[in-house]
């Protein structure tokens, strides 16, 4: 018989901001706040520049050829997040350069053309997330 659990709240017993959850093999335990994405965008780099979806983003600017600029809604606690990211361009292999200049409300990014000059390019897709503790 299968359970069903409905609740609109989940609060730490000890730190009501913190849960956790005992993983694989029950050996292993996981806070679940520290597992979760605080931050992400989809957009394209070419042409206006639009976001196409996001959570907990402000906006997005051109900063330069292959380089965005993201500013968070809510900030981070401080500026050593990791900021993975994944670009796709139609024309072009990409390489990427991980997040540069981070506060803790805003980061950049770039994209390379790696099969060629090593130049930066403006990809058609780019989807960012972001990781670590909001302020």
């Amino acid at each position: 018989m299968a359970s069903i659990l409905k609740v609109n709240t989940f609060t730490g017993a000890s730190t009501a901001g913190s849960i956790a959850v005992t993983g694989e093999g029950n050996s292993t335990t996981t806070n679940l706040q520290q597992g979760l994405c605080k931050a992400w965008v989809h957009h394209d780099q070419e042409g206006s520049h639009d976001i196409d979806d996001s959570f907990n983003m402000t906006s997005i600017a051109d900063s330069a050829v292959g380089r965005t600029t993201y500013t968070l809604t809510n900030n981070m606690a401080n500026a050593t997040y990791p900021t993975p990211f994944q670009a796709w361009d139609s024309a072009k292999f990409l390489g990427y350069s991980q997040g540069f200049s981070k506060t803790t409300s805003s980061w950049g990014n770039a994209r390379t053309d790696a099969e060629a000059s090593g130049s930066e390019i403006d990809a058609d897709q780019v989807g960012e997330t972001v990781f670590g503790d909001l302020a």
